[in-house]
């Protein structure tokens, strides 16, 4: 089975806590490892609640500052 990559989703995000570094908003929990295979392990099911990031509009038309 394919796995889920928490970095895609839009509930995960990374806390300043040195033992708990990562959380998922969806289950409302900070772990260490990857919040969907906390919830793999616990529930012998993959994430259920993975929502793929909002991708950000290309738009080459836009004209402005370049550094």
């Amino acid at each position: 089975m394919k796995k889920i990559d928490c970095f895609r989703c839009q509930y995960f995000y990374v806390t300043w806590e040195q033992a708990n570094p990562r959380g998922c908003k969806a289950f409302g929990f900070k772990t260490w490892q990857m919040p969907s295979q906390v919830v793999e392990e616990s529930s012998g099911q993959p994430c259920m609640q993975f929502r793929p990031k909002p991708m950000p509009e290309n738009n080459n038309n836009k004209k402005g500052w370049i550094a």
